[in-house]
């Protein structure tokens, strides 16, 4: 079969879904991604597609087809089993001249849905002569083929800064999105807690600057990493700046999308995997669990309680009946541990160090509030560690 290979513009043109169930499912998001105004037709709806329907992204008629419901449309996308209702929606769009999909025979369609893959505004649609695995197949490799391919990569728009959040360790706990901007990267400038194995995937000619080598004090070094993200983008460079876990939860991100902005470099945050999160989940310990805890509190113990640059109120945290989820505090943990204590969090509440979670240095040490600070100085723990402290602790054992 010889077929002629379109792209369809959707945007605000009226697209008609039949069916509710899965194959509706997977089918509906990537017509609302291209602006289509979808109509679904159907006696039921998944959760899912309920969930689209509740946010007013789509309409839905409850009932089975009518050959009027074609009416207005450019586009018909048959989402059932059944091989007569399929038929005669295909018949009402044949009479119509409206392109009709079918997903219970390809065959008896008008129009096919090709294997697609998607990187950035690159869209790659692959159709087959009936053979849908070799098509997958070759979508797969043309997919690998544009994730290392610095051509097709770099079409998008040159000079810009992007924030990368590189999850929590283990190289796999990267995005997918993370992942294809390094491929594109000319500069990356890397923090101390980044996967190294992201590091050395890089393409040979990519600018790395080690941002933990940065000389003088936080302060100062900061605003030299911003002069650096600013001058590369200005030369027309794409940059990455790579932070361990979530640019925007104690990563300084804010600081540095300031200093774009500021310089007018378009700059866009790719969200990471947090450690906040992360590192308790592989050590087993959820920070919420029904009926156990409805919140976690995430802060900082860089400093210490006392400390007149603290801007967290431990007080109203030792009232929390939830999880309390403390990054950068084991230097000062025995002092934040005391004055939970003092604030009157009971001492017996469990406790837990997780050292360098999702990576083979992984280390747990479980105990309590009144003990956790002695216990983690015996066991020689050392940063970067999560400390988690509430009744979630010891829920999976």
């Amino acid at each position: 079969m010889s077929l002629y290979p379109l792209a369809l513009r959707l945007e605000g043109r009226p697209v008609l879904v039949v069916g509710g169930g899965s194959v509706a499912t997977r089918r509906v998001p990537a017509l609302l991604d291209a602006g289509a105004r979808v109509r679904v037709v159907s006696p039921v709806l998944t959760p899912a597609l309920r969930a689209h329907l509740d946010a007013g992204r789509l309409t839905w008629r409850e009932g089975r087809f009518e050959p009027s419901d074609l009416d207005g449309a450019w586009l018909v996308q048959v989402a059932v089993d059944d091989v007569a209702a399929a038929a005669q929606v295909s018949v009402a769009a044949e009479e119509r001249r409206i392109f009709c999909v079918r997903a219970d025979d390809r065959d008896a369609a008008t129009a096919w849905t090709p294997a697609v893959t998607r990187q950035g505004q690159i869209t790659v649609a692959v159709t087959d002569g009936g053979d849908r695995r070799n098509a997958i197949a070759l979508r797969d490799l043309v997919a690998a083929a544009l994730e290392n391919n610095e051509l097709a990569a770099r079409r998008g728009e040159p000079g810009q800064v992007f924030l990368v959040g590189s999850g929590p360790g283990d190289p796999e706990l990267i995005t997918v999105k993370g992942r294809r901007l390094l491929n594109r990267a000319d500069v990356v400038v890397a923090d101390r807690l980044v996967p190294g194995m992201l590091l050395d995937e890089l393409r040979p000619e990519v600018e790395l600057v080690d941002a933990a080598k940065i000389p003088y004090g936080p302060s100062v070094a900061q605003e030299e990493i911003n002069r650096i993200l600013v001058e590369k983008a200005l030369d027309g460079k794409v940059v990455v700046r790579l932070k361990g876990g979530d640019p925007f939860v104690f990563g300084r991100g804010g600081e540095e999308a300031l200093a774009c902005a500021k310089a007018g470099v378009p700059v866009t945050v790719v969200p990471g995997v947090t450690s906040s999160i992360a590192a308790p989940a592989l050590a087993g310990i959820p920070v919420t669990h029904r009926g156990v805890a409805h919140e976690f509190t995430v802060v900082s113990g860089h400093v210490p309680p006392e400390s007149d640059q603290s801007l967290v109120d431990w007080a109203a945290l030792a009232r929390l009946r939830g999880t309390l989820v403390i990054l950068m505090g084991l230097k000062n943990l025995p002092k934040i541990a005391e004055k939970l204590l003092a604030e009157g969090r009971p001492g017996d509440t469990p406790a837990a160090v997780v050292q360098e979670g999702s990576t083979s240095a992984q280390r747990v040490l479980r105990s309590t509030l009144g003990e956790v600070a002695a216990a983690t100085a015996a066991a020689g723990l050392r940063p970067p560690a999560v400390v988690v402290i509430g009744e979630v602790v010891p829920v999976l054992g």
